[in-house]
């Protein structure tokens, strides 16, 4: 099997060459850091969005949506702290002259230190087979627990370091570890000093009286500065929470990954408005419940795990992200976070306006606690194109790459195929196509031949292909083929809409009741 950083190049490629992603203004040879969503590629990310609105909005009576300006008062950011510490700790290389994040040099050498444990546990597993027990080895062999040991510290001395604002240890850590640059091969590394990641804009007519901006960093403060506005339109009472889809930029210096880390990104973000002394309970209610929302697609469990946050931002008392294994390591993809009653104590105090819940159960008024649940859309993107990138030899010998997308995601649910352009095939398949795409996202296609087309739809994740042919014209009767197994099946036309149906029911992912 290609190792991880192979499979990587090959979703990357693979993004490009079948539609889902592009370089941003390629044709000008590109803007770093920066993605284009193509056909197939926003297909995709609106069925991401539409799958957590489901579950998150639609799907609990006391969870409202948002959709908030990325152009906010400049006092937002002065309020929610962005302006004033927003900041990367950035360093970079006296020979090669490029820039990096220092947390993520030492982040990259923690990485490096994770994967030689994945590979202990490899040749183990190997050498004891079925009796091999991974977390036992894990927690009992020596030269994994000094591994884990040397991680903690390393950890815990970047984790100290960075919230005291002592810069001058970040960079002492660097050379300790005798972290190099990937260009150089050196480690003549300057002072590391922060850089703001907002960006900054201007409003008005003129230079001379305009009033500067940013674009927004994060999509919460939107929800925050709104709390008073849903909660009395919408009669909603504690607990209840405000949820919004939207795009958030960062002037990120050392973007990388592809769309693992962007300027340009998407949030999907829920906002969970709680009674002081309750919100641990609900920071646990949300852990459990959002790591069970991931594990509805069917991706496998050893595929994520949970990163307690041990020292915590100032503004919260709990905080854990969800991380998943993606092909350059475990990386965080969501954010659960106990924010206390910071944000609208702090809009309060910037804006003058009571911000406070009159709450009828104890006849009084407070500001309310806040959990976050924060998901990035553009890492679940990732996240999922990465899990389904698969490549099968088949008994011809002959390779076969598909993805293994969760149906109800699939960008095309359903190939309609004429075996032939001739004989009324693509008549009889048109028709088909018609009683299907007010249901389904269909796609017809008669060009090629019926493999090529086949291997294209397994390319793009098509969990269904029907094929037309000279019998359908006689009996009614579709080759009905299945995009994992590659089984083919003779259904009526009768029953095929309701085969299909049955695959694309979301209650089969969230198991509801249908």
């Amino acid at each position: 099997m290609a190792n991880y950083e192979e499979i990587f190049k090959k979703v990357v490629s693979h993004c490009k060459e079948y539609g889902f992603i592009f370089q941003s203004s390629e044709i000008y040879d590109g803007l770093a850091a920066a993605y284009d969503y193509g056909p197939n590629g926003v297909e995709l990310k609106n069925n991401i969005k539409d799958y957590w609105w489901k579950s998150m909005v639609n799907m609990n009576e006391n969870i409202v949506g948002l959709d908030s300006a990325i152009f906010m008062h400049p006092k937002t950011w002065k309020a929610s702290g962005h302006i004033d510490a927003f900041n990367d700790p950035l360093i970079d290389n006296k020979d090669s002259k490029k820039r990096y994040r220092a947390d993520v040099l030492i982040e990259d050498y923690i990485s490096k230190i994770e994967a030689k444990i994945e590979k202990d546990c490899v040749k183990a597993a190997k050498r004891f087979g079925d009796e091999f027990n991974k977390n036992e080895f894990t927690s009992t062999n020596g030269r994994v627990l000094e591994r884990k040991k040397q991680i903690n510290s390393i950890n815990e001395i970047l984790i100290t370091s960075l919230s005291s604002g002592d810069l001058e240890r970040v960079k002492s850590l660097i050379e300790e570890l005798d972290i190099k640059c990937p260009i150089s091969g050196t480690n003549n590394w300057t002072d590391v000093r922060q850089f703001n990641l907002m960006f900054k804009t201007q409003v008005g007519a003129t230079a001379e009286g305009a009033t500067d901006l940013y674009l927004r960093p994060e999509t919460a403060q939107g929800i925050f500065v709104n709390f008073l506005n849903v909660q009395k339109t919408s009669r909603m009472k504690l607990p209840f929470g405000i949820a919004q889809v939207g795009k958030a930029f960062r002037n990120e210096i050392v973007a990388r990954q592809f769309i693992f880390r962007m300027r340009e990104f998407e949030q999907m973000e829920m906002q969970f408005f709680v009674r002081p002394g309750e919100e641990i309970k609900w920071y646990n209610y949300w852990r459990k419940s959002r790591i069970n929302w991931h594990k509805s697609l069917g991706i496998a469990e050893e595929k994520y795990r949970f990163h307690d946050h041990e020292n915590l931002a100032h503004y919260a008392n709990a905080a854990t992200d969800i991380e998943f294994r993606f092909p350059f390591g475990f990386k965080e993809l969501e954010g659960i976070h106990s924010r206390t009653d910071f944000d609208l104590k702090a809009h309060q105090e910037y804006s003058g306006k009571k911000i406070k819940y009159f709450d009828p159960e104890i006849n009084d008024s407070y500001v309310p606690y806040v959990v976050e649940t924060s998901l990035g859309l553009d890492r679940m993107f990732l996240t999922i194109l990465a899990d389904s990138f698969k490549e099968e030899i088949l008994d011809s010998g002959d390779t076969r790459i598909f993805l293994k997308i969760p149906h109800i995601l699939a960008p095309i649910k359903v190939a309609i195929l004429p075996l032939t352009k001739k004989d009324g095939m693509p008549e009889k398949a048109r028709k088909i196509m018609q009683s299907l795409q007010l249901k389904f996202n269909c796609q017809y296609e008669e060009k090629d031949s019926i493999g090529k087309r086949y291997r294209r739809h397994d390319a793009i994740g098509t969990p269904f292909c029907i094929t037309i042919d000279h019998v359908t014209l006689e009996d009614n009767t579709v080759t009905l083929r299945n995009r994992d197994t590659m089984i083919q099946e003779r259904v009526s036309l009768n029953k095929m809409e309701e085969i299909i149906s049955e695959n694309l029911n979301i209650s089969k992912y969230l198991q509801i009741k249908a």
